[in-house]
């Protein structure tokens, strides 16, 4: 089991994509003069989802040929749509043909819009509480947009949130409807009222709240388009019928059916050849060779035997003590026996178990139950003899076990007093670090990639949304075979997977010395938790409501009148419109834009912009952390206990939730006081320990750049160097804006920042930020020489790795598109280098958690992991002691060519130890 969110489904809007592309790129065309323009252009906006999404469902939806309901409702809809372009329309069926050999479900559903599927879909998903993105071009599909779904248009690379939506058409998602019925379509023929703009629309909509109000006050509305509006009131329901998208729609499928396959790389090169895609044929050749020549690609590579099982399969569910003694005989003989627990709830501290499974071999397995207790459940083994019995078993180090995502197994078996050992393989972390980009790393996705197997679903025997039941309410006909099959599943991934490590690169050395012993390291870190003081969350949350109202007053006093400070459409209509301020940036729809980065250049000017600035960091800061960490404290601990995922980013580092202690704010004085809500209990401290500039010393490694490694080794500070190298200084002549600016470089070319990227963010102008990047390679021709070469090698290979071998895939690398190619770049550069601190700090984390187990287990414990950030809980009288030690396994975890420099802080709370 896993306790990793599920990920956004993503759905595409096939047929937006079509017209886009087709009138966004140049007029391509094969040898043979077949148009691809309009090909090339939606496949790689469906690649580029894929890579911006892995772990998510996609579905890409096309329109059906012929009339759909709306053509009964009303027989002119559409009537003045011109016909597809005969070069468009036979570039369709190729389109449909790569996405199928891409594997993705393709839906034409007959008598309905690609909108109305896409719809219906939509409602399924946020019925059932998983997030939705709606890949698009259409603004129709605004309407869409909720808490749990969100819109985002690939090819203008926008994004679209409920606060777009205002920002955008300055009225809520709940609105548009209404706003299209007003407006009307002259493309697909909506009646709407004549000569209403979007402006029109957008005040009556603002002033009335809805269609039917505006309908309702039609009598007030005076001049020329009162009439109109008048005129049209018999037509306006039909308008708005005609304008919904339907959520409804009677599908023969749910999204459950809708599977994702293995992609077919034959197909899919044959169309690439077909078509003359000639970028996208280098690379699935180079992919396809690879993988025939050394099995090295794991992103296209099934298993040499798709079915270690033979095809026959032995369940079994053992209600019989005798069954029972004659398994745990079996396991205790095994080299290595998968092991799963099926339990009432995917947070792993309130999870209660319902019953355990095991293979030993392949296509057999067993489920032993004894937490079923729905009416007529056939009588169980009792859960405490059972769990006696497993215990010498589970606890035994030399005993090996494979399972699926083990951590939370751990978990969930400490709850019932028992300390799972013998973690010797991991399916989830096998896959992850085989291939971290493109493969998803869930039970189900896997055993389809490498097995050519579809598993039986949750959903298929628990139901969906609100009525879905728990494991120990299902009936053991089902429960059985699926909880026997999560066992074998799981050995028969780890019999494809594991072979396929070994032979890539260094990844067996990553997965056996980096990821695999971390495991058991973040489950005991979960499980200890970390202390939070409610009352300092609560008194701060207080203050944040007390100084939003201040800020709200200041803000009206400023403009002269009361508005609502959240509203995009007031802010304009106060900004530009009565202050006359300078408009910056306009939206797609042309009025001024009020968005954050925008607000940020008014602020340097003008009080209002900085009041709205501060007032909307004060929100985010009290909704998502000193109203939320509070909820987050366990019943029976006191403590919060967050999720690490270890098999999520793409460069190897950790990432959290619930709570997400990656994102916590620390620049801030309002952000540091909900570290200082972070405590260690009586008689302890918390002691918090970071590499100081990991990346920039990563960096001095790989280059192997003399100015650089003279820097460290002499340990200057880095900045103030560079500084003195860039501005031709003395160090002792380098001021504070000097050294801001060259932080500003060192970082910002490890990022691959451009020219243009650091003017804006030193605020000069472009060519005097080139001139300061010239000047940086000059100095320092070791790290332009190791970004040459990174850059060649990624073109070259498809791949970066990080020092200690860790591969990072970039399927984008050798991408036509430039935009896409230039983004991969920059992600070779960088991920080397955070990649790198990744596994040094994972490395760290090991090594340190085995020194406090083994001679400080009564007096410090690890508890977080934040970025470059260790942070342990340290009885008082241990602290120098710890420190010391803490600090040296930390600078030891690896050796560069310049020190690993660590800083320990202690305190009472988090933000005094930081």
């Amino acid at each position: 089991m896993t306790e990793q969110k599920t990920p956004p489904v993503v759905l595409v809007d096939g047929s937006s994509y079509l017209f886009r592309a087709y009138h966004a790129l140049p007029p391509l065309t094969t040898s043979k003069n077949h148009p691809t323009g309009a090909i090339k252009g939606v496949i790689a906006m469906i690649r580029r989802l894929e890579q911006d999404f892995p772990g998510s469902k996609m579905v890409v939806v096309f329109d059906a040929k012929g009339k759909t309901f709306r053509h009964e409702l009303y027989e002119e809809y559409k009537a003045n749509r011109p016909p597809m372009p005969d070069d468009l329309a036979v570039q369709i069926e190729p389109i449909h043909q790569m996405v199928k050999a891409m594997g993705l479900p393709l839906l034409i559903v007959e008598g309905v819009e690609a909108d109305d599927v896409i719809g219906t879909l939509a409602n399924e998903a946020t019925s059932k509480g998983i997030d939705v993105v709606v890949s698009t071009g259409d603004k129709d599909m605004a309407q869409l947009v909720s808490d749990h779904v969100t819109l985002i248009n690939t090819m203008t690379e926008t994004k679209m949130d409920q606060e777009g939506v205002m920002e955008k058409f300055g009225i809520r998602p709940d609105q548009i409807i209404d706003y299209l019925a007003l407006v009307g379509d002259k493309v697909d023929n909506i009646p709407g009222v004549n000569k209403c703009g979007p402006k029109t629309a957008v005040k009556w909509l603002q002033a009335y709240d809805s269609l039917d109000g505006v309908i309702e006050h039609a009598d007030e509305i005076k001049g020329k388009i009162g009439e109109y509006l008048r005129e049209a009131v018999d037509t306006l329901p039909l308008s708005r019928e005609l304008a919904t998208i339907k959520m409804d729609v009677d599908l023969d499928f749910g999204l459950e059916d809708l599977q994702e396959r293995e992609q077919n790389d034959e197909e899919l090169l044959q169309l690439f050849r077909e078509y003359e895609l000639r970028s996208w044929i280098a690379e699935l050749e180079a992919r396809v060779a690879e993988s025939t020549k050394s099995g090295e690609n794991p992103a296209t590579e099934p298993a040499d035997n798709p079915d270690p099982s033979g095809g026959e399969k032995r369940y079994s569910v053992i209600t019989r003590q005798q069954d029972l003694d004659e398994w745990i005989a079996r396991l205790e003989k095994s080299e290595l026996f998968a092991f799963d627990t099926e339990t009432t709830s995917l947070r792993y501290m309130s999870a209660e178990l319902v019953g355990v499974s095991f293979a030993v071999k392949a296509g057999e397995a067993a489920y032993v139950p004894f937490g079923h207790d729905y009416m007529g459940a056939p009588e169980q083994l009792d859960r405490e003899k059972v769990l006696a019995q497993l215990k010498p078993l589970l606890e035994d180090p030399k005993q090996k076990k494979v399972g699926q995502n083990l951590k939370y197994d751990k978990n969930v078996l400490a709850n019932h007093g028992i300390c799972l050992e013998g973690i010797a393989e991991d399916t989830m972390v096998e896959s992850y670090v085989l291939n971290s980009v493109s493969s998803r790393h869930d039970m189900d996705t896997l055993a389809r990639h490498y097995l050519g197997e579809e598993t039986i679903t949750f959903e298929s025997i628990a139901g969906k949304g609100a009525k879905q039941l728990t494991f120990n309410q299902l009936d053991l006909e089902k429960a059985g075979p699926y909880a026997a099959e999560d066992a074998d599943i799981t050995l028969r991934l780890h019999q494809v997977l594991r072979p396929q490590l070994a032979r890539v690169g260094k990844l067996e050395s990553v997965y056996t010395d980096i990821d695999l012993p971390l495991v058991p390291v973040l489950s005991r870190m979960e499980q200890r938790g970390t202390l939070i003081r409610a009352s300092t969350l609560h008194q701060h949350s207080q203050e944040l409501a007390e100084r939003m109202a201040e800020l709200e007053k200041e803000a009206h006093e400023v403009a002269g009148e009361k508005f609502n400070l959240g509203s995009p459409k007031q802010l304009q209509a106060i900004f530009y419109g009565k202050m006359g301020l300078p408009v910056i940036k306009k939206t797609p729809k042309g009025a001024p834009s009020t968005a954050e980065p925008v607000l940020q250049e008014l602020a340097h000017e003008h009080e209002l912009p900085r009041l709205i600035l501060e007032h909307r960091s004060l929100s985010k800061l009290k909704s998502t952390y000193t109203d939320t960490l509070p909820e987050l404290i366990h019943h029976r601990t006191g403590r919060v206990h967050t999720s690490y995922h270890q098999a999520v980013t793409a460069t190897g580092r950790l990432s959290s939730s619930e709570p997400n202690l990656q994102n916590i704010p620390v620049r801030t004085e309002q952000g540091r006081r909900i570290r200082q809500a972070f405590i260690a209990e009586k008689g302890y401290k918390l002691m918090a320990a970071d590499y100081s500039q990991i990346e920039l010393r990563i960096m001095a490694h790989l280059s192997g750049d003399k100015g650089l490694l003279t820097a460290f080794e002499k340990g200057e500070d880095i900045h103030k160097s560079t500084a003195s190298e860039v501005f031709g200084i003395t160090l002792d002549e380098v001021s504070s804006d000097q050294r801001r600016s060259a932080k500003a470089i060192n970082f910002g070319l490890i990022y691959g920042m451009s020219a243009f990227g650091l003017a804006r963010q030193l605020d000069v102008e472009r060519k005097v930020a080139q001139q300061y990047i010239d000047r940086y390679f000059e100095r320092y021709p070791g790290v332009l020489r190791y970004m040459d070469n990174i850059r060649k090698q990624a073109h070259d290979d498809g791949f970066v790795e990080t020092l200690f071998g860790r591969r990072l895939y970039l399927p984008e690398i050798n991408a036509r598109n430039k935009q896409l190619q230039q983004a991969a770049e920059r992600t070779a550069i960088n991920a080397p280098m955070q990649g790198t601190a990744a596994d040094i700090i994972k490395l760290a984390m090991i090594e340190v958690e085995n020194w406090l187990l083994s001679e400080h287990a009564d007096s410090a414990r690890m508890t977080m992991q934040v970025h470059d950030e260790l942070i342990l809980e340290v009885k008082e009288e241990a602290v120098d002691e710890v420190r010391e030690g803490l600090i040296k396994r930390m600078s030891g975890a690896a050796k560069l060519a310049v020190p690993l420099l660590v800083e320990a802080g202690v305190g009472d709370n988090w933000d005094q130890a930081h």
